[in-house]
Parts: C-alpha cells; structure tokens; sequence
C-alpha cells in the first residue's frame, strides 16, 4: 500500500461472531487519506460485517479501531458520524416521502433560537452541498421525485454533511445508469482531491481501473492480501478473492430448438399514472423448450417490466396475447402464471423475492407450501426434506435450515430464491439480473445450474445489464429499448456492437 498518503483509519486484528458464524477472523485495514481503497471478496467474506463495525452499526469481538491515530469506539453510527464516519449503504437509507434538504439534515436539523427548525439555513447549507456534487435539483425536491442515481448523490451530501473525513459506500453502482456512474466517479476524484479516505465494496472490478488506488482482498472472513491496485492483475484478484481462477464458460451453440413453451404477441403496458403513455408495447416474443432467452437493454428499457407481465403482476394494464405449447391461456395473476408453469426470481430480492424475518426453510417452501398440506397442515418431514435437498443441491451456505435469510450473503439468498421457484416444478424460468450484487464465486455456480436447468429441458429467460453475462448464457437475444423490442439476434451472429447499437435509442425505429 502507498506508504505516501496520511493513514487516517486503521483497523488492526478486528474479530466478530454471530451464531453459528465467526464473520471476522483478526482483520486488518488501513484507510489513507485522499486514496480510495477497494474491497473485494465474495459475498459473505465479510467487507460489510468489517465496514458496519467501522461505521457503529456492530462492535467487534476483538481488535483495536484508530481513527486519526486515537483508538475509537462506537455505540451507534451517530457516533461515527460526530466522528466523521460516514456510510452509504447499497440500499439507500433515505426517506421517499421527505425532501432532499430533510433527508440530508434528518436528526441533526439546525435549529433557530426560538427552538425551531431554521428551514432556511437548511437549504441553503444544502444547495451548497448540491452545487458542490453538480446536483441540480431544488433543497425542497421530494425524494421520491429523483432517480435512484440522484438519490445516492443526496447520501454522499448527507455524508459530507457531517464533514466525513471517511466514506464508505457499498456498491453504489449496482443500480444506476451508466451516465449516474460517471457522476459519481467524478464526485469520488472530487471527494479524494478534498482528502476523504474512501472504502468501496464492489464486485465491479474493471471499475477500479479509473478511481481504485489500493486492494484489500478478504475470503471467508480473513484478510487474503493488501496491496496498490497498480500491482495487481485482474486475474490475480479474482484468484485471491475464491482460491481458485474463474471464468464465463461459453455456452455450446449447436443446439436445435424445435417446440415453442411460450409465445406471446401484442404485448403492451400502460403507465400507472399516464394512461395514453405505454412502458411496453407491441413486444411479441417466443421461447423453445431447453432454450435461454437473454433479454438486453439499458436501464429504463422495460425488461423488468416485461417480466412482470408474463408474471401476471399487471392485470389491470397490461394486454397480450399468451400461448402455452401452443394453447391460449390467461395470465392475469401470479397465481395464474405459476399454474401455467411460470416462475419468477424478481431483480430485488431482498423486497420482492424473500421475507428477510422468516427463515431459510420458511422461504424455500413457501411458493409450494399448498404441496404439503395435508388435512390443512404442513407435512413438516416432506417440508425438511425438500428444503435439505434444496440446500445441498444449490450449496447454500448456512449454519441451519432455522437461520434466518436475512442473515445469509446474498449469492446463499439468490440460490434459496432459485430453489424456492424450482420446486414449483416451472416449465419457464424468468431470471431478472439473477447474478447482480453476488460474487463470482456465487455467478458461477448460477451460470452452470442455468446450463443444467436448459440441458434438461426447463426455457429460461434471462434479463441481464451485462453484456459479457448475455453473451456466454443466452441461446438467443431480444435487445430492447424505450419499451420496445429492436432486435432478436442469433447466437452466432450476436456481439457487443450490434446488441449495444440495438439497445441505444437512436436504434429505435417507430
């Protein structure tokens, strides 16, 4: 690590445990002023379990936390933050129906000398704060009314708000457009030029060409390496971070496809709000039995939303025509579309795909319970037995069946999620952005079960914002844009340029 630049955190030896789990095995991290140090590993490597001790949310066990050379100790993240430490997390923690200026002052609002909140000083210490970040919006904006790219621009003002002299933030490109990353990227430059000490969790390695300086490298709770990122290959980290070298096998592509499982034809989506406006429209789409159909388009293109469709979670605005081997059918609930074999692993699964407060067995029978139920109670051993059989099939690391999910890395959770959906016994599989926010060991083991889902005959439907992803998996691609379709290609002729010309809006023909 650069010896140049002023240490201003350092976390020595830093142990933790929760049940069943040591998350941290003796630790160590140092944080440099004006240098943005990456940490990398798999998911439940334990980058956040050490970055939530440094920012108050949990205590460490053992180790010796030095902020500015003083060893420190934090009750709450209050704390950390009169202390200049300051977190972003990958899920936003701001309040939708507050204004830009509330959320960023929320608890710590300036008070006038009546002992009421000074609105004006308010906003016009958050304008400040705005103008620096280039963020052009009113203090008195809803939160609500801003992308989610903008939004993460009010957390890092929240931050420096506090005047952070330490960020971190957790994957904060994982859900932002291109365009918002490169804001943010120049914001970072900015916040380095200034002196902070950034943290940056990510699984996006080539990000750190532009704005890494340093690596910190943890496996399975331990510190693997530390070194200048300049010193390091990309193959060399990924060997580090799972012990072993990976990569996105290619998939065969002699494969012949003959019997069409679904086909859809007219499909549109009104907007919630604007009824003349369409989300989707005149999208006719097709998938072969044992096919993967990957699905391509920047954000705002519609993928989600087409599969909500063929979800049935849009009745009321959503028109199409659907056939199954063939015959029509109505999908006009998820109800509907799980009864004609249907099933979905939504893009959020911590909102949409799972209930964090039940537990790992809870959430991989609860697609199917109906199964089980005998003389309307749950036949508890043929439950154990599917939710063991799912555990071992998918390599869910777990300390029980009875943990909570909450509690498990988010590459264990999107595999109970796959595992839940298969044990409806789906004749098409819908996969939304399936590997986001996971590490590369976890990507890979998802890659070869949808090889092995298709080999075996299941149609999968693939949305993914990563190019490479779409092209090793898919046996062919639909590239949509505006809510349009405006290209299908064939494997063999598929690459970046053509998907990517497809997916721009200049490429949309009305």
């Amino acid at each position: 690590m650069s010896g140049d630049a002023e240490v201003l955190l350092e976390a020595s030896n830093v142990s933790k445990s929760f049940p069943g789990v040591r998350a941290l095995d003796k630790v160590s991290l140092t944080l440099r002023r004006g240098r943005l140090t990456a940490l990398l590993g798999e998911n439940g490597a334990g980058k956040s379990t050490l970055m939530n001790i440094i920012s108050g949310v949990f205590k460490q066990d053992e180790g010796e936390i030095k902020l500015a050379g003083e060893t420190v100790s934090f009750n709450n993240t209050r704390e950390a933050q009169a202390a200049g430490i300051a977190m972003i997390y990958q899920e936003l923690n701001l309040v939708s129906n507050l204004s830009v200026a509330e959320n960023i002052f929320l608890g710590r609002e300036p008070l006038n000398p009546l002992g009421f909140i000074d609105r004006k000083k308010m906003h016009c210490e958050t304008e400040k704060l705005l103008q620096i970040l280039d963020l052009d919006v009113s203090p008195a904006t809803p939160l609500n009314h801003l992308r989610v790219g903008q939004q993460q621009v009010v957390e890092i003002a929240k931050a420096l708000s506090c005047d952070a002299r330490v960020l971190i933030m957790d994957e904060p490109t994982s859900a932002i457009t291109e365009h918002e990353i490169d804001v943010l990227f120049g914001i970072i430059d900015k916040l380095k030029a200034q002196g902070v000490a950034i943290a940056y969790i990510t699984h996006k390695l080539e990000e750190l060409t532009r704005i890494g300086d340093d690596a910190v490298v943890m496996r399975d709770g331990k510190l693997i390496g530390a070194a200048p990122l300049k010193d390091l290959s990309r193959d060399e980290i990924i060997t580090m971070m799972v012990g072993r070298e990976m990569a996105i096998t290619r998939k065969r592509s002699d494969k012949v496809f003959q019997r069409s499982i679904l086909s859809v034809a007219n499909l549109a989506l009104r907007h919630h709000q604007r009824n003349e406006e369409f989300v989707l429209k005149d999208i006719d789409m097709n998938v072969q039995q044992g096919e993967v159909l990957g699905i391509f388009g920047l954000m705002g293109a519609g993928r989600t939303e087409l599969l909500e469709c063929l979800f049935g979670l849009h009745p009321k605005l959503c028109s199409a025509q659907y056939k199954i081997d063939g015959k029509l059918v109505a999908i006009r609930s998820p109800a509907k579309a799980i009864e004609n074999g249907l099933a979905l692993a939504p893009e959020d699964r911590k909102k949409e795909g799972l209930v964090l407060g039940m537990s790992v067995s809870d959430n991989t029978s609860l697609a199917c319970l109906s199964k089980y139920q005998r003389f309307g109670f749950i036949d508890r051993p043929a439950e154990a037995k599917l939710v063991n059989e799912t555990i071992a099939r998918f390599k869910v690391k777990t300390p029980s069946p009875r943990q909570q999910i909450r509690n498990l890395s988010g590459g264990n959770q999107q595999k109970v999620i796959l595992g839940k959906w298969l044990a409806t016994k789906p004749r098409v599989l819908l996969l939304d952005e399936p590997t986001r926010g996971i590490d590369i060991n976890a990507k890979a083991e998802i890659y070869a079960l949808i090889q092995e889902l298709g080999e075996a005959g299941l149609s999968v439907i693939l949305v993914s914002s990563e190019l490479p992803e779409i092209l090793a998996m898919s046996d062919r691609i639909m590239v949509m844009c505006e809510g349009r379709k405006t290209a299908e290609i064939a494997r063999a002729d598929a690459n970046e340029e053509n998907i990517m010309k497809a997916a721009l809006p200049q490429g949309v023909t009305h």
